[in-house]
């Protein structure tokens, strides 16, 4: 590919469409391998529940069945699609830039599996428990099964998403953007985001499940400083930079 001073708009505009296309066509197929599995990811979906969830309209079970098949979909495709995006958005990555790309593109898949694992095993368990007790002895939850898939599936991506960063910290500090000591000098200010995305990603208002995410939040940050650590092995610390330069 170009760098990307030597292209020109239209060529901007077809690369980007060669990028959608084939981001798009590994999410179908990743959406029709999927399809195969859809029922029993329901039935592990819907397990946190005292008793099946119901539908009210006709075509409310098969939309929830390609809905999850599609999350499964993005779930598979998710290693195309990122370096779809990287490929677009930094097209004058060096060889041995590049080279980290295919060590961190197969994790993207780990971490969102991850993400999406603590999410059905620890986060919405203690969730769901929460708002089925609650007013229990006033109202019958009987929750219909499009709002439950809908309520969850963002949930689970949305975890799996943020399990994301400790690769993302990695490749910005292999690209030499962000170092493991900024990282570390960072941290009362990467505590407060946590504590805003924990907030916006916790199913519920209430501080023992936003802790219950936090917590694991937390962990993903020092285990991105550490491989922050390794991608700058080799390369000279800002100490010697600095000597260096003076």
């Amino acid at each position: 590919m170009s760098s990307d001073a030597e292209l020109t708009i239209f060529e901007h505009l077809d690369e980007l469409r060669s990028c959608m296309l084939k981001a798009a066509l590994a999410l179908v197929v990743g959406t029709a391998a999927s399809v195969v599995f859809a029922k029993r990811m329901i039935e592990i979906l819907i397990a946190p529940l005292a008793q099946a969830p119901q539908t009210i309209k006709p075509t409310e079970g098969i939309g929830v069945y390609f809905r999850v098949a599609l999350i499964g979909g993005v779930a598979l495709a998710m290693p195309v699609i990122v370096y779809q995006v990287i490929r677009f958005m930094m097209p004058g990555l060096l060889p041995e830039e590049k080279k980290y790309l295919y060590f961190v593109l197969p994790g993207v898949t780990v971490c969102f599996v991850g993400g999406v694992a603590f999410a059905r095993l620890i986060m919405l368990p203690a969730a769901i428990g929460f708002m089925q007790s609650f007013l229990q002895d006033t109202i019958e939850n009987r929750w219909t099964l499009d709002n439950y898939i809908s309520f969850v599936t963002r949930g689970l991506f949305w975890m799996g998403v943020v399990f994301q960063t400790p690769l993302l910290m990695f490749l910005l500090a292999k690209l030499n953007l962000v170092t493991a000591e900024k990282l570390r000098r960072s941290r009362k200010y990467a505590v407060l985001a946590i504590a805003v995305v924990a907030a916006i990603v916790t199913p519920t208002p209430d501080p023992v499940n936003m802790m219950i995410v936090m917590a694991p939040l937390y962990i993903l940050y020092e285990v991105g400083i550490q491989l922050a650590r390794i991608a700058a092995i080799g390369r000279p610390s800002e100490e010697e930079e600095a000597d260096t330069a003076s």
